[in-house]
């Protein structure tokens, strides 16, 4: 057995008043038809039980550390706990809750950084719900990055990517309005991005040479500067940098003919400018399949490529397939490492 297949993947609750409880309910009752990776749910129990009930599912639920979890999957969904403040209702988000919430993140980022866990996969969280109770991230993204830098003293850029069946996409700017990005799209950002981007599809996802395409931020990738500046004075001299160094990169290009069937045949990445450039190709594309990949930070971090879906919750009706989706991309890339490592 692999080194990693010791280890659980360690699954945050994210926000208990939505989907999370039930598709991760779903990904373990469905475990052997769907060969779902071992995982320890870190969140609380009491509220786990209670939705398993409400969803008439019969699930044993057994309170552990990750070195019991592998173990316990066969026979019961493995649980370290985190307790919820208040109690949970089904599509009622509660501030109250939010130290959990944030606390299920920061024991996931502790234990996989400790070596305890291989990977985490984070449920969806509702950024407005951690905001009153003073969150001050942008999105899970930005904190992870900031957990990250916290235990290793180094700084870090956190990129973001959807990676689908049909599509790997990464925006440069992310959780920005979008009248801000001109002003955000740096040289410097750009680069770092597909640094990060170029290095990560080696040693996590197997490819050897990326290919990277670069979309331009303006119509037509800016007609030669009639439709823009930026296309030319930013964005081309970054590729041009990379080329030099070794790196496969074509840029920038019309982002309205880069993701047809034949145009993605010629790339493995897309190198998008701003978030919905990347994200609404990324979900069209694969929207119940597609996974978000956190690269760029010093443990692997996947998540389901949709929201908390509050209005689903409790009704057993919420798909699961991007979480197992999640789950199966954070074990083989936690694999992929480990085989780098030797």
């Amino acid at each position: 057995m692999s080194p990693t297949r010791d280890r659980p993947l360690a699954l945050t609750m994210g926000d208990p008043a939505g989907i999370g409880l039930d598709i991760s309910l779903d990904a373990w009752v469905n475990r052997q038809t769907w060969r779902t990776p071992p995982f320890v749910f870190i969140g609380d129990p009491a509220a786990l039980d209670t939705r398993a009930r409400a969803l008439g599912h019969t699930v044993a639920i057994r309170e552990t550390d990750c070195n019991g979890a592998v173990v316990a999957f066969n026979d019961a969904l493995p649980v370290l706990p985190v307790a919820c403040a208040s109690p949970v209702t089904p599509g009622m988000p509660d501030s109250a809750n939010a130290g959990a919430i944030t606390g299920a993140i920061e024991t996931a980022v502790r234990l996989t950084m400790q070596g305890s866990a291989s990977a985490i996969i984070t449920n969806p969280i509702a950024k407005s719900v951690l905001y009153d109770a003073g969150f001050r991230f942008p999105g899970h993204t930005e904190f992870l990055a900031d957990l990250g830098e916290r235990l290793t003293g180094e700084p870090l850029l956190p990129v973001m990517m959807l990676a689908g069946p049909k599509l790997m996409a990464v925006p440069v700017t992310i959780h920005i309005p979008l009248k801000d990005v001109p002003e955000q799209l740096t040289a410097d950002l750009i680069y770092r991005t597909c640094v990060i981007t170029v290095r990560d599809l080696k040693n996590r996802f197997g490819l050897a040479s990326p290919r990277v395409a670069v979309a331009g931020l303006n119509p037509h990738a800016g007609e030669n500067g009639a439709l823009g500046l930026e296309d030319d004075a930013i964005i081309r001299p970054v590729i041009e940098r990379l080329k030099t160094e070794g790196v496969d990169i074509t840029g920038p290009l019309p982002a309205d003919t880069m993701f047809h069937d034949r145009a993605r045949a010629t790339y493995d990445v897309a190198i998008c400018m701003y978030h919905d450039q990347a994200l609404i190709p990324a979900k069209a594309l694969g929207f119940d399949d597609s996974v978000n990949v956190t690269l760029g930070l010093p443990f692997i971090r996947t998540s389901p490529d949709h929201g908390t879906a509050f209005s689903l919750a409790g009704k057993g009706i919420a798909r699961a397939d991007s979480l197992l989706a999640a789950l199966r991309m954070a074990q083989q890339l936690a694999d992929n490492a480990e085989r780098g490592k030797n």
